[in-house]
């Protein structure tokens, strides 16, 4: 989508550039405005640029892509819980699929979070949904800093499942007092991860959860399979 863009620019600028040419007749005068158009568009895309990376700045999505499971789990409770709800962080192990239990006006959610360096698979969308009569749930969510696959995107819309991606995390957090919303380097403080190395690939060893529970797993997952019990 972005170079097709850039290209549209491209051709619209050589467009005009040479409309002018064929008016005057003067190639000097369409080396003007097509250098004039292209500083214009260069501002533009410079200014575009520095708002989107001023909206992920205040968002702390590079922090939260810092985080390892644990950590976001907790992170995404503070989240929820400063917009209304009632929130319970599960155990590590024996969560029967669901990490976080959110309940208002009534109304209880069950989440699966998932923070990850991939996209996530329909294994999120199948244990949120077998969560959903253990916790008596009204609706079940998987949040995730990066997005879905697009198996996970039909399963979870035959399921009436909620996917939250990272664009939709990052406008979630951006909607927010900024007084409100929580500090994703407070949480990590909190949280603290045992620093371990790969023993195979040296990449640093991260905290997730499992269904038997919590391990460390290999940050340079899928490329290294590497785990380690906690």
């Amino acid at each position: 989508m972005e170079n097709a863009l850039i290209n549209l620019v491209v051709l619209i600028i050589l467009g005009i550039s040479g409309y002018v040419y064929l008016q005057t007749q003067s190639i000097t005068a369409a080396a003007i405005i097509f250098g004039i158009l292209l500083v214009i568009a260069m501002g533009v895309r410079f200014w575009i640029d520095s708002v989107a990376q001023e909206r992920l700045r205040r968002s702390g999505i590079a922090d939260i892509d810092k985080m390892d499971g644990r950590q976001f789990e907790h992170y995404l409770g503070l989240l929820f819980k400063s917009q209304g709800y009632r929130t319970t962080v599960t155990r590590a192990a024996g969560d029967y699929g669901a990490d976080l239990i959110l309940e208002k006006n009534g109304q209880k959610v069950v989440v699966q979070a998932k923070r990850y360096s991939k996209n996530v698979g329909i294994e999120a969308v199948q244990q949120i949904v077998g969560s959903l009569a253990h916790y008596g749930a009204n609706t079940a969510w998987v949040v995730t800093n990066r997005d879905f696959t697009d198996a996970a995107y039909k399963l979870a819309a035959s399921n009436a499942v909620k996917l939250i991606n990272r664009q939709a995390l990052i406008e979630m957090i951006l909607r927010m007092n900024p007084a409100a919303k929580p500090n994703p380097k407070k949480v990590m403080a909190q949280l603290p991860q045992k620093q371990m190395k790969c023993e195979r690939c040296g990449s640093q060893m991260v905290l997730r959860k499992g269904a038997k529970g919590e391990f460390y797993g290999c940050s340079g997952y899928p490329k290294c399979r590497n785990t380690q019990v906690v």
